[in-house]
């Protein structure tokens, strides 16, 4: 499905000609495997006012209105507070009521596996109707890498459907919540009656020593109409304007740019100029912030972390980049210390990046720790697309040029655009995602 669309500038231009009155980080290796604070339970935040910020015309200002996290911090309707465990079985692993840790309520779900074995916990489910249904839960976990968290449902005929959070890069020790939102992962052959439902299972999965994992305020989702996909090209290579947005042209496909700064103002070999950047949002694509290329979680100073976010977003702004309020994380790298100045200056980014298929409902996840692909591998790319048309979810493909192992070969690339083109999906950019999950979803 071709999305040509005019920039927002273009937009404006447009509505005031005619009279009218009147959207990684950086991984280098394909093993690359949220939140508030532990006793944080304010509530979120007041009534929507309108137009979500960070969709405003133009450039935006240095500094965001609001926390978005705190904002969006509990969306959709609460369907397992945790306040009561009688109705969980911990199948494998041991779980127990948490008081100390908490996201929302008087205590918090707290699963640990018995050395490397896996965690399973469900519940029986009853006369409830999961049709047409996404779900979001508070996550906390010490040890957040090589690990997967899912939410099985299993009807009674013993089809299933999985959503999977794949991997978590959440730097600890400094952890904290965040709130995940998982897309489908895979489901039965058979499609499973989520009006005649037997069981609801929380699997951890894991590859380390042992696994601790707190959940918490399990919450249920609409389903938007239709699925999306986003394209995000990280460091703002030349490989990119050269080879890369002649085929997206060609599709009249968007995506998202997210340079480095220094390399820009260095001149560096092989990195795109200021000027091929701002001629590229004038084409549509979106320029948001990826900053200094050094992991965050590594510094120690609070002063150094705001100084850097701060100097990283006037940098988009002074070079007229109108989506600065946006952030891709430099190596995936975020923790909870982290978090906290990011929503000073951003409303939405992250990523929790994996090189499996790791998508996400539109309307539940966390505005700064949303979930990505490493777009290296054609089919799991296509796979991406697929489930993201069949569920009507979105998902988020990570690429950076064609001659590193993680983004697929060229020609790979255009059959991907080519399925893109084929599939129930629509192509956008951060404004359409963060209006999504703005509008009337707080």
């Amino acid at each position: 499905m071709s999305q040509q669309r005019p920039t927002r500038r273009r937009v404006l231009a447009l509505s005031s000609a005619t009279a009218i009155a009147g959207l990684a980080g950086c991984a280098d290796r394909l093993d690359s495997i949220g939140g508030s604070d532990d006793d944080d339970d304010s509530e979120t935040g007041g009534e929507s006012t309108g137009q979500a910020a960070a969709l405003a015309d133009g450039v935006p200002p240095l500094e965001t209105e609001y926390d978005s996290r705190e904002q969006y911090r509990q969306p959709g309707e609460s369907f397992d507070d945790f306040s009561d465990l009688d109705d969980w079985e911990v199948v494998h692993g041991s779980g127990d009521a948490d008081e100390d840790v908490v996201f929302d309520g008087n205590q918090s779900f707290r699963l640990q596996s018995d050395g490397s074995e896996n965690i399973v916990a469900q519940r029986s489910l009853g006369s409830e109707d999961l049709t047409d249904t996404d779900f979001s839960f508070a996550i906390r976990t010490t040890t957040p890498q090589n690990i997967t968290v899912n939410l099985r449902l299993v009807d009674q005929f013993g089809s299933d459907k999985v959503y999977s959070l794949r991997e978590i890069t959440y730097r600890d020790p400094d952890v904290g919540w965040f709130r995940s939102s998982p897309g489908v992962f895979e489901q039965s052959d058979y499609e499973p009656a989520l009006d005649a439902l037997d069981r609801i299972e929380i699997q951890v999965l894991h590859s380390m020593d042992e696994a601790e994992v707190w959940i918490d305020d399990l919450r249920t989702h609409d389903k938007p109409d239709q699925g999306y996909v986003m394209l995000v090209w990280d460091d703002g290579f030349s490989d990119y304007y050269e080879r890369a947005s002649p085929l997206h042209d060609e599709y009249g496909f968007r995506t998202v740019q997210a340079p480095v700064p220094r390399w820009v103002e260095q001149n560096r070999d092989g990195i795109m100029t200021t000027s091929e950047l701002l001629e590229r949002q004038d084409e549509g694509d979106q320029i948001v912030v990826h900053g200094t290329h050094d992991p965050i979680h590594e510094y120690d100073d609070e002063n150094a972390i705001e100084t850097r976010l701060e100097n990283d977003k006037q940098w988009f702004i002074n070079n007229g980049f109108e989506g600065a309020d946006y952030i891709v994380y430099p190596h995936n790298s975020y923790d909870k210390t982290s978090l906290e100045y990011k929503t000073d200056y951003h409303y939405c980014g992250g990523f929790n990046q994996s090189g499996n298929v790791n998508t996400t409902s539109v309307y539940g996840f966390d505005p700064l720790a949303l979930p990505r692909t490493i777009g290296h591998d054609l089919e799991i790319s296509k796979r991406c697309v697929d489930l993201a048309a069949e569920h009507n979810q979105c998902t988020i493909l990570n690429f950076h040029e064609f001659s590193v192992e993680n983004t697929m070969p060229e020609d790979d690339y255009e059959q991907l655009l080519a399925h893109i083109e084929d599939a129930d999906v629509e192509v956008i950019t951060f404004d359409e995602l963060w209006e999504l999950r703005t509008e009337q979803h707080y």
